[in-house]
């Protein structure tokens, strides 16, 4: 009988998977049902981390006062707010929408000279302070700034409007789309485009029957990431768009204002409102990207 030579594993011909450990091997060759598991260490730094985020929740659940729950939440303050944060925020996001599409296809499916430092300026929002973005638009659309004084002759003041904060919002939300969208491109790559192109399908066409579709949990995700965080927007909103009742007092701001003033119990009922709103958008979210 011919004897087999012994297979050298430095041999450039042996697959990686032939030099993987017998046990990994083992668990590759028995299928997917397979549980690898995970190392037991893993479990404490989850553990704390999960009662890190979940303890101060439970904090505020704990201080509110539920008998007078109700009455707080529902003044005449608590719903304007609340009103604007929601209105401003939706139109926040059909701003990232008609802005941040765009960007991320351009990002992900095209290779021009600058393009690494053009995403870094258009990430940019996620790492400074919101106070310092809201003085970048207040000096450029106030009434004193690079275009707010020619805003201004045209008649047209942004600061201190309800125009601010979605402007406000738009500007902090906007990374989170792009960056959401631009990673759902990458990951579902070109073939699709080709072949629908190889058909006779216009460029436009491809885009909006063939990209969007393919791409739509990831917009989805980044929609909701961009919402959620024009909910919670307050530090560019109130540098540039102010606290004025019923214009620019957003929800944020006025869970600050009672918080500062003489009524923690409606800061604490306002700020548990914001979360269970949060909850509910993530899980419409989650609800709507399994059925897609």
């Amino acid at each position: 009988m011919p004897v087999s030579a012994s297979r050298d594993p430095l041999d450039p011909a042996v697959s990686v998977r032939d030099r993987r450990p017998r046990r990994e091997r083992s668990a590759a060759a028995a299928g997917p049902g397979v549980d690898v598991g995970l190392p037991r260490w893993l479990w404490l730094p989850a553990a704390l981390g999960g009662v890190f985020v979940l303890l101060p929740l439970v904090a505020m659940v704990v201080r509110i006062h539920w008998a007078d729950f109700p009455a707080l939440i529902t003044s005449h303050e608590s719903v304007e707010a609340l009103t604007l944060s929601l209105k401003t925020a939706v139109a926040a996001v059909v701003i990232c929408l008609v802005l941040g599409i765009p960007m991320a296809v351009v990002l992900a499916r095209t290779d021009f000279r600058g393009q690494s430092l053009l995403r870094s300026l258009v990430l940019l929002p996620l790492v400074l302070p919101p106070v310092v973005s809201g003085m970048a638009l207040l000096y450029t659309f106030g009434r004193r700034g690079l275009l707010g004084h020619t805003l201004d002759v045209l008649g047209l003041s942004l600061s201190f409007t309800t125009a601010a904060v979605v402007m406000a919002q738009s500007f902090v939300a906007l990374p989170f789309l792009v960056i959401s969208l631009e990673g759902a491109l990458r990951s579902a790559g070109r073939r699709y485009d080709v072949v629908a192109a190889t058909l006779g399908a216009r460029p436009t066409t491809v885009f909006w029957r063939v990209t969007i579709p393919l791409v739509l949990p990831g917009l989805l995700s980044g929609a909701v990431l961009a919402f959620a965080r024009c909910l919670g927007e307050f530090g560019a909103t109130i540098t540039f768009a102010g606290s004025l009742e019923g214009t620019t007092r957003t929800m944020p701001i006025q869970i600050y204002l009672y918080n500062a003033g003489s009524d923690p119990d409606s800061a604490v009922a306002l700020s548990i409102v914001l979360v269970v709103v949060a909850v509910l958008v993530i899980g419409v979210a989650r609800v709507g990207r399994s059925a897609l």
